[in-house]
């Protein structure tokens, strides 16, 4: 009996040190994807310098959602925080104290806005930039050009911090991969459409809904690891199915929906609700062209 419990305590304790063992190992992998570098080349962007364009600016800055996670006056602030995993601040980006706006050359706008990389070559975790990557070059100009115009916010935040269990989950593959490893940086951009009251601008303002919505905006799994819950399905085929155009503009500008229902603060209906009427329109037009598809993410 002494025998087999000798071996049983072998084999539990060979067992434990395997596990340990592959726990370091997803651990190193997961810190050595976390402080990658990426060396990508970007296109060249023309910055424009008008009051008008500044203005243009602001307002990409406010329907494409800058404002909702770098906050009002894109001074930053800690967005996403799991305790004893990950802490993940957007970046101040002004030129007050703590911000990148004073670092920050025409070429890292760029790569940081359409590809997803920092101004120190690392990946922006949390960064949208696979649905910015086809933002028009006038709007990424008139972007650029506003981001440069900030006033300073001093606002020091703390660097971004991955813990042991958060690089653990990370190179096992249970956090989403950042923007930058989900774009194809040598395709070529194709052309934004002209501004106007049109399906294919409709589509070209809906790209930052895909992100929570799923490719086919048709719904998705939205949240932390283990904590999702599914997003409506903006098709035909689901909610927005039995709402007129006027449901639609009362929504995305008091974030209650036709039968009462707060809309979850998770959704930046109040940065939708600042798009013009027309911009609004296109997007109403093109979530009505779309095929009716069923609840999708589940």
């Amino acid at each position: 009996m002494r025998k087999i419990l000798k071996w049983i305590g072998i084999v539990v304790g060979g067992l434990v040190g395997l596990l340990v063992l592959a726990f370091l190992v997803l651990a190193v992998v997961g810190g050595a994807k976390a402080s990658k570098k990426y060396d990508i080349p970007v296109e060249t962007a023309t910055i424009p310098t008008g009051a008008e364009a500044i203005q243009r600016g602001e307002h990409i800055a406010v329907i494409f959602t800058c404002t909702k996670c770098h906050t009002e006056n894109l001074g930053g602030e800690i967005l996403f925080e799991v305790p004893g995993m990950v802490s993940i601040p957007t970046p101040n980006l002004t030129t007050g104290a703590g911000g990148v706006g004073g670092l920050m050359t025409d070429a890292d706008w760029v790569r940081a806005i359409r590809h997803g990389v920092g101004h120190d070559g690392r990946a922006l975790l949390i960064m949208q930039s696979n649905t910015f990557h086809f933002l028009g070059d006038a709007d990424l100009g008139a972007l650029i050009a506003y981001l440069k115009s900030l006033p300073p916010v001093d606002n020091t935040l703390p660097e971004r911090r991955i813990e042991l269990l958060g690089r653990v989950m990370m190179a096992a593959g249970m956090f989403p991969p950042p923007a930058v490893d989900k774009i194809d940086h040598t395709g070529s951009l194709p052309l934004a459409p002209e501004p106007g009251v049109s399906v294919a601008y409709g589509e070209y303002l809906s790209r930052t809904c895909t992100e929570c919505h799923g490719a086919n905006l048709n719904g998705a799994p939205f949240g932390p690891p283990g904590q999702e819950i599914l997003t409506p399905n903006l098709t035909p085929g689901g909610w927005l199915n039995a709402w007129s155009e006027e449901d639609f503009f009362t929504t995305m500008r008091t974030g209650v929906t036709p039968d009462y229902r707060p809309l979850n603060e998770d959704m930046p209906w109040k940065n939708f609700g600042q798009m013009t009427d027309d911009e609004l329109r296109s997007i109403w037009l093109y979530l009505q062209s779309l095929p009716a598809r069923e609840q999708g993410g589940g």
